[in-house]
């Protein structure tokens, strides 16, 4: 029988809300240590959201609020599993994963990004993943090195590892 034809509740209660699974990175979970961390608050913080939902009172509410919760622990799950924790980079010779590289544009600006895991790649706070556009030009470079990024050209300043 299609519940087209049974009672509204009866249809609502019988269809679960299920969101699609995030988007799993086809590259290797490459984390730093506090990347670790985050994903580690992460899947605790979408737990508790989801013990927090399953006692919300409401049929059709709870479904609404367990489900990205459920999507949530999930992704976080199978990222903590498939993590790979690339301890500090220890000389800041050249530009790789975890170091935190200068650089000036062709048009004078100076930036400044950590190179981290893609969970943890937040630009407006400086850092961008390590399969960035961005960092994939830079990665191997030294102190000096111009190296040509699209239209544009970008000079590696300075290499640290804090």
């Amino acid at each position: 029988m299609s519940v087209a034809f049974t009672r509204e509740e009866s249809a609502e209660t019988a269809a679960e809300v299920t969101l699609p699974d995030r988007p799993i990175s086809q590259y290797p979970n490459l984390v730093t240590a506090s990347g670790l961390r985050t994903l580690e608050d992460a899947l605790v913080a979408a737990r508790s959201a989801y013990e927090a939902a399953q006692k919300i009172e409401d049929a059709n509410e709870r479904r609404r609020a367990v489900a990205p919760a459920a999507r949530d622990i999930r992704y976080f799950s199978k990222r903590l599993r498939t993590a790979q924790l690339i301890g500090q980079a220890v000389a800041a010779d050249v530009v790789a994963f975890g170091t935190r590289v200068s650089f000036r544009r062709d048009d004078g600006r100076l930036q400044k990004f950590r190179i981290v895991g893609e969970d943890e790649a937040d630009p407006r706070s400086g850092s961008i993943s390590y399969v960035s556009p961005v960092a994939r030009a830079l990665s191997g470079k030294a102190v000096g090195d111009s190296i040509p990024f699209g239209e544009h050209e970008i000079e590696i300043v300075a290499i640290s590892t804090d």
